[in-house]
């Protein structure tokens, strides 16, 4: 994305702004603040206040900057950060403590064995589109074919899903350990394992200054971290911040998680693999915290629709004051919406579980013979091998054997070899056995 305009200085403002407003003036500018809009949006959101728009950013600034929580994980300047907690923010986390260690699955009606298979599910979108974000060129369906097959990366781009697969289901492994270099190191070596031009680099800080994020069209730098000479000094203080206990000043857990997301984006201690690696910290903290249903969530999905939105959430963070109130308002907007959507899905699977029990309810299979049935209502093309099942269901190769062959000698599937792999496909009678059952149920 094209370098975002930098705000005006408020050191060279100090003196030559007016900072007497009327009583109409402060009430449009208490409107316009609930959105906490950039300089670029703030100074055409105030366009009908007939006043200088530098006097009007130096009067909220002032404002902010007076209810601003501090941080910093360095003595360089270079490494204070600030964050404002606004009213929406507010609500989003007072919502995300309801919803997020609830009883949205518990409580829902969702088989207990149903959710190894969205959790399954939940991972292969969260490393699909946290790779495609990086610049892995497949399609969803490619990519989830790959990995439910286990067939092993043919390229560059599967290979950076595949490694994200990995490293997140180690994430759920590593939530009640503490971050510390080893883990992070760990970490960043799982997710960029035979995706770097020099292996070197894999799970090792950078040692130089040559990394730069640019603009993909024009290749304008838009942003230059720090020097590299900087990342063994902050590292360990920001899993000092990770593991804080808060007893010195509280910070929610979805701020926390937020600002550790932006903290790794700006250090920048690798050479490649920043993003991936802020994003899996970002899940480890939440699931640490027990956010449970972070779990069933992919917020990658919500961020691949909105690359700009989340490159300039971090630009703008760093280019006003490092006010990292940006990002978080970002981050927060796109939890909720990654939210909305599995609550979205939930609802139509559980739609399509009542369905096909009433459609199913004559013949003797179980739960998870009924939901393949249904991927092959979903898909007259669709085949399964065992291996597939197996991966979806988190269950052996022997039970899901087992389901499919049940599901052929009931008249539901046919199979062939194909190489050495048993395929299974939808048999001739599918579709007349399909309606016969919805027939019966009348």
């Amino acid at each position: 994305m094209k370098k975002p305009e930098s705000p005006p200085s408020l050191a060279k403002l100090k003196g030559n702004t007016i900072l007497l407003f009327s009583g109409e003036t402060l009430d449009k500018l208490s409107l316009i603040e609930k959105e906490y809009p950039y300089w670029s949006d703030f100074k055409y959101k105030v366009k009908a206040i007939p006043k200088r728009p530098q006097a009007l950013w130096y009067r909220v600034k002032t404002i902010r900057n007076g209810s601003a929580k501090y941080f910093r994980i360095s003595n360089s300047p270079l490494f204070k950060f600030k964050y404002n907690i606004t009213a929406s923010t507010q609500k989003l986390l007072h919502e995300f403590d309801l919803n997020f260690g609830g009883s949205l699955i518990r409580g829902s009606g969702i088989a207990e064995e149903d959710k190894d298979r969205y959790l399954m599910n939940s991972i292969m979108e969260e490393s699909i589109a946290s790779s495609q974000i990086e610049g892995a060129v497949t399609t969803r369906e490619a990519a989830k074919d790959m990995l439910r097959k286990e067939r092993k990366p043919r390229n560059k781009s599967e290979q950076m899903i595949f490694n994200n697969y990995v490293t997140i289901k180690r994430i759920l492994e590593l939530k009640d350990k503490p971050l510390t270099i080893e883990m992070l190191l760990d970490i960043h070596k799982m997710m960029t394992k035979d995706t770097l031009e020099d292996i070197a680099n894999e799970g090792r800080f950078r040692t130089n200054n040559e990394v730069v994020v640019e603009d993909a069209i024009t290749h304008e730098t838009v942003y230059s971290p720090p020097d590299y000479k900087y990342v063994d000094e902050v590292i360990p203080a920001l899993c000092a911040f990770a593991n804080s206990n808060n007893d010195d000043e509280f910070i929610h857990p979805v701020v926390r998680a937020s600002v550790l997301h932006f903290l790794i984006g700006y250090i920048h201690p690798f050479v490649d693999g920043n993003g991936r690696t802020a994003r899996a910290i970002f899940y480890w903290y939440l699931l640490s915290k027990d956010y449970w249903l972070v779990e069933y969530m992919s917020i990658s999905r919500i961020i691949k629709k909105s690359p700009s939105q989340y490159a300039a959430a971090y630009l703008h963070s760093e280019l006003d004051e490092n006010d990292v109130t940006y990002f978080i308002n970002y981050q927060l907007k796109a939890l909720d919406q990654a939210y909305k959507e599995l609550k979205e899905f939930l609802e139509r699977k559980n739609r399509e579980k009542k369905e096909l029990l009433v459609l199913v309810k004559t013949i003797d299979v179980n739960n998870r013979q009924q939901q393949l049935i249904q991927s092959f209502i979903n898909d007259a093309n669709k085949t399964m091998t065992v291996k597939e099942v197996s991966v979806i269901f988190a269950i052996s190769n022997q039970t899901a054997n087992t389901d499919l062959m049940g599901l052929a000698k009931k008249g539901f599937l046919s199979y062939k070899k194909i190489g050495k792999t048993l395929t299974f496909f939808k048999s001739d009678k599918f579709d007349f056995k399909v309606g016969r059952v919805g027939k019966k149920k009348k």
